[in-house]
Formats: C-alpha cells, sequence, structure tokens
C-alpha cells in the first residue's frame, strides 16, 4: 500500500507534457530548400560522366527558420553536407562537406538564415558515395542531406540541437520529367469563432513586430483556419518501376501548424485521399490563450509539405484583444 501510494503522489506531482505545437523555447521550425529535387538526363545504355552530371546541377539555398522564444539573442550554427543517417546527422566515417558556420541574428526578429550547397566536386562526391550502396544503382533517385547544429550565442554547446534537410537528384526517368517544386497554396481562410461562426478573411500574413497586419480576436477563442490551394498545389509525376514501365501519382499534401502560444485542434492535417476519393481534411481550429496566459502578440506558423521534399512556410500574427 505504500508503495501504491507513493506512486500516486509521483504522478500527481508530474506536470503536463508541453504541447509539440506550441512553440516555448529554442527550437527548429523548418528547412525549405529553393531546389528539393533536381533531374538529370542520364541514359542508361551511356552513363554520363561527373563533369556531365555536374554541369546539370545547380547550387542549392537552404533556408533555416528557427524560434527561440525566450531569449533576445543571436544563434551560433555550423553546416554539414553528407548523406544523412538514420538520426539525420553526418556520419564522419562517411564522405561529408563542412558548409560553414557563423552566427544568426535573433530568429524571432529578423529573416531566416540561409545556407549554401555548391553544385561542385564535393557535392558530386557525396552523391557518388550514395550511389555505390543503393541497390536501384540511381533509379529512383539518390538523396542527399544538410545537417545543422545551433544554439544561441552564449549557451552552453552541449545544449545545441540539430535540424536536417533531405534533397534529392533524380535520373530523367521516364522523360520527360520535371523536378519536384515547393507546394505553394493561394491563402489561408481565417474564421473566428470557428467553423460557420462568422465571416471568412484571409489570414495576414507576417512576422509580429514587423508592422505587418495581422488578425485581432478575443481571448480563449476559436479561430478556424483553411489553407486554400492552388491548382499547382499537388503535382502530378511518375516513377520508373522495375518491369521497365512506370506509374503516374499525385501528391499528398500535408500542414503542420504551430503557435507560441493557445492550442490547435489538429497540429497535423492534409494528405491523400480516402479509399471513397476524397481529400484528408486540411482545416484545423486554433483556439487562443486565456487572458492569463496572454503575453504579447502570438506567432503562427503552417508548414506545407508534399512528399518529395517540398516544404513552404507561412507564417501569421494574432493579436489578443485584452
Amino acid at each position: 500500500m505504500v508503495k501504491k501510494r507513493l506512486l500516486l503522489a509521483m504522478l500527481a506531482g508530474c506536470g503536463k507534457f508541453e504541447d509539440p505545437a506550441i512553440v516555448v523555447d529554442l527550437r527548429p521550425i523548418a528547412m525549405q530548400a529553393d531546389y528539393p529535387e533536381q533531374v538529370v538526363d542520364v541514359d542508361l545504355q551511356n552513363p554520363p560522366t561527373a563533369d556531365q552530371v555536374l554541369a546539370e546541377l545547380h547550387d542549392a539555398h537552404v533556408r533555416v527558420l528557427l524560434s527561440d522564444r525566450n531569449f533576445d539573442r543571436s544563434i551560433r550554427w555550423h553546416a554539414e553536407l553528407c548523406n544523412l543517417n538514420n538520426a539525420e546527422r553526418c556520419d564522419h566515417g562517411n564522405p561529408y562537406v563542412d558548409l560553414g558556420s557563423g552566427t544568426w541574428l535573433d530568429p524571432d526578429r529578423y529573416s531566416p538564415g540561409v545556407i549554401t550547397i555548391p553544385a561542385d566536386g564535393n557535392l558530386l562526391g557525396v552523391l557518388f558515395d550514395e550511389l555505390q550502396y543503393d541497390a536501384l544503382h540511381g533509379l529512383g533517385g539518390i538523396s542527399y542531406g544538410v545537417s545543422v547544429k545551433f544554439g544561441g550565442v552564449d549557451a552552453d554547446p552541449a545544449l545545441d540541437q540539430y535540424a536536417a534537410k533531405s534533397l534529392a537528384v533524380q535520373p530523367n526517368i521516364p522523360a520527360p520529367r520535371l523536378p519536384n517544386t515547393n507546394p505553394t497554396i493561394d491563402h489561408i481562410d481565417a474564421e473566428i469563432g470557428g467553423k460557420d461562426a462568422g465571416t471568412v478573411q484571409p489570414l495576414p500574413l507576417g512576422v509580429c513586430g514587423d508592422g505587418n497586419p495581422m488578425i485581432t480576436m478575443p481571448v480563449a477563442t476559436k479561430l478556424h483556419l483553411t489553407p486554400v490551394e492552388l491548382p499547382t498545389t499537388r503535382e502530378t509525376y511518375s516513377v520508373p518501376t522495375i518491369d521497365g514501365k512506370s506509374r503516374t501519382f499525385t501528391e499528398a499534401v500535408t500542414y503542420q501548424w504551430l503557435a507560441s502560444a493557445g492550442k490547435f485542434s489538429d497540429a497535423t492535417t492534409g494528405g491523400g485521399h480516402d479509399p471513397f476519393g476524397n481529400l484528408a481534411p486540411a482545416d484545423t481550429d486554433y483556439t487562443s490563450p486565456a487572458a492569463k496566459d496572454v503575453d504579447g502578440d502570438i506567432q503562427l506558423w503552417t508548414i506545407v509539405r508534399d512528399e518529395r521534399l517540398g516544404v513552404s512556410i507561412y507564417m501569421a500574427c494574432v493579436h489578443i484583444q485584452p
């Protein structure tokens, strides 16, 4: 009986787990590449030379969006290019490339940091290292990635965090194959009070504190959010099959919802079709915090992802009426 009471006392003393959709400290939000996928011409009967492959590749720029809600400080960073391991880091026992290091200004006030991946021999070395272990010999594409280690400029390096972004190089099979682009939407519909409760308006986009337009709503109130897609949001693409043919798919697009305070009914929405052909719902309800929990304007993030490494980032600011 004593043990049971002790266990109950310990459980009663435990606080609630933090909501992963609410950003309260230093953490990565998303990483976006301007070339999430590149396509090169490949003749299986006459494979291209390294120089020919390199001539078709572009420098890729990776935008790193972080948030650091508890501090006004710069962020120290270090980035590497490699074939990411299961922990999404670079194993220094395999080929890797140092992409640089430095500091980024306060991520909640300034533009995201950008890391450049040059289309040079170093990238080619990483790709060919991956190719030699690929069971399909590159037919399904070769992936590579960027691993970023980051922390506060004056913080203990032992507290540093990691973020990673995967990219890919695909053969032009079946031809003509277009490279994937990041999934963009038209806008996000916002309805204060919840679904069917009031007037629908486009959610103003912007970063808090920059003088951008923002939506104003009461405390402890629902805000129904619905992404409105473009005809081009979900791309159609074909992939080769092992029998020498191809299959065509339409991308499944998902939405991740984050905020600096409050809560979401669903932190991840969207996806593919159900067995009846209906798209998975993409909307969600955001609930503003109670009056006692309001501490300035609230930042919202919507991360749009497709299944081919494409990412788009939308940010909005919410002003809470006292």
